[in-house]
C-alpha cells in the first residue's frame, strides 16, 4: 500500500479523490486547492507526519507543476 500517492481510502467505485475534487473546484480552485495542501503538510510535518507528511508535500508540489505545465502546453497549441 502507497499512503502517499495512492490511499486505498481515497479510492471508491474506481473513482480518484482527487479526480472528483479536480472536477469540483475546476482548473484555478484545484491549483489553489493543491498550494494549500503542500503548505498544511509543510506546517504540521515536526508536529504529526514527519518524512510521510513532507511527502505528502512534495506529491501536491508535483501534482500543481503538473497542472501549470498542461496549461502551457495547452496554450502553446492554440
Amino acid at each position: 500500500m502507497d499512503a502517499v500517492n495512492s490511499p486505498p481510502h481515497y479510492n471508491q467505485s474506481g473513482i480518484e479523490c482527487i479526480d472528483a475534487i479536480k472536477a469540483a473546484l475546476g482548473p484555478e480552485g484545484f491549483k489553489k486547492y493543491c498550494q494549500g495542501n503542500s503548505l498544511k503538510y509543510l506546517w504540521r510535518y515536526e508536529y504529526k507526519g514527519g518524512i510521510q507528511d513532507l511527502d505528502k508535500a512534495i506529491w501536491y508540489i508535483n501534482r500543481l507543476k503538473s497542472e501549470i505545465l498542461k496549461e502551457h502546453i495547452l496554450e502553446d497549441e492554440e
